[in-house]
């Protein structure tokens, strides 16, 4: 009996991970694992089609980063196993390691990237959705949907935001249809009064007016779109909206004071043990100590940002691979646009990932899949077309 073809269930598994991601909440709700299946199923689905076809993942370099970076992790959890959270963190590092290889390889062989692009794009408008639902119906001052934290969720829709250049077709509906995503996602990422979502748009639309991938007047249109139903939320919500504001206004401070505190932390946490660092989930179980009781109120938090959280708990070596892999994927992205026929799906995972690397800024979002699709997108297409140099170069038989 022929086994059947897993194929397209590898395909559809890989774009569900994706689409999934900004809607962790959602599934949470329904169940405490539902969040784990649909990469559980692109990894098994992965394993077993590779291992019928006895071939093994291309190499390449974020490849020997990952694994290197995988090496210091269990190094560091192993240091500190007896610590409140390692375990817990170290099992939500290393999943996304792993996806990570496989989306490289089925981007890379099975799946167009644009296919890719559009299932983080469509997760992301139901998340905005979602969001707007929360302010809307709800009657929440800040957007959260299908995330707690409403900086969370700015993150993903702002993410998204760029990949919407690289879907552009002829078409009035495909054109109706992204300028309805764009204007769902930018309503949604502004109802989250997210000053560091703000900031990373703003570095990735300048980004893509830098490269001539997003036309003026496609600038001005989305903006226009988004002033006219900023007036209709101010017509129809106004009191709820200049409650919100001052709310945020009032938080904004606070939080000012403590990302301050939670870094200064952080870099202590660093200095004290540069070797490999404090352990996963080690900043929350140190942070009291390291900021000396300076949070009564909030004893185990984030160090809301993202690097300075990973050198703490992963030490120098930890932090160094990790840069490099931001660094590694820039540069092979260069290289891929500089020699691709095909630059605006480059050019929009560029973007976004200026928006992953500013955000993150101001949050730790080294758990979310963004940052790790978007470093798979990039070095499966430089696979991809390293794999058609090779067949373009390869002597010919006369």
């Amino acid at each position: 009996m022929t086994p059947p073809d897993l194929s397209g269930l590898l395909r559809f598994s890989a774009c569900a991970t994706v689409f999934a991601a900004p809607l962790e909440g959602y599934l949470l709700q329904v169940h405490g694992q539902l969040a784990k299946v649909v990469p559980a199923l692109l990894v098994t689905t992965w394993a077993v089609v590779r291992a019928r076809q006895r071939r093994a993942p291309e190499p390449h370099p974020v490849h020997a980063v990952l694994g290197l970076f995988a090496v210091v992790l269990l190094a560091s959890s192993a240091l500190h196993a007896g610590g409140a959270y390692t375990l817990e963190y170290a099992l939500r590092w290393l999943p996304f390691l792993l996806v990570t290889v496989v989306l490289i390889d089925v981007v890379a062989r099975e799946l167009p990237i644009r296919a890719v692009l559009a299932a983080a794009v469509a997760g992301a408008v139901v998340a905005a959705g979602g969001a707007l639902h929360s302010i809307v119906v709800l009657g929440e001052t800040r957007a959260t949907g299908p995330l707690e934290d409403p900086n969370d969720l700015a993150y993903f829709l702002v993410a998204a935001l760029p990949l919407l250049v690289a879907l552009r077709a002829p078409g009035r509906a495909r054109t109706a249809a992204l300028a309805v995503a764009a204007t769902t996602l930018a309503a949604g990422a502004a109802a989250t009064f997210s000053r560091g979502g703000g900031l990373a748009l703003t570095a990735a639309v300048a980004w893509l007016l830098a490269r001539r991938a997003l036309p003026l007047k496609a600038l001005a249109v989305a903006a226009g779109a988004l002033v006219a139903v900023g007036a209709v939320a101010v017509l129809l919500f106004g009191p709820e909206l200049d409650r919100a504001l001052r709310e945020k206004t009032h938080v904004a401070g606070t939080n000012v004071d403590t990302r301050e505190l939670r870094w200064q932390a952080a870099a202590r946490m660093l200095a004290e043990h540069p070797g490999l660092g404090v352990g996963p989930g080690g900043f929350r179980a140190g942070y009291p100590a390291a900021s000396r009781n300076a949070e009564i109120d909030e004893q185990s938090p984030v160090a809301h940002n993202m690097y300075l959280e990973v050198a703490a708990e992963l030490g120098l070596p930890g932090f160094a691979l990790f840069a490099a892999l931001l660094a590694l994927t820039a540069v092979t992205g260069e290289r891929v646009l500089r020699a691709t026929a095909d630059p605006l799906p480059v050019v929009a995972v560029q973007a976004s990932l200026i928006a992953v690397v500013v955000a993150s800024t101001f949050l730790s979002q080294q758990y979310y899949l963004p940052l790790w699709s978007l470093v798979a997108v990039v070095a499966a297409a430089h696979l991809r077309l390293r794999r058609t140099s090779d067949v373009a170069c390869a002597p010919r038989d006369q």
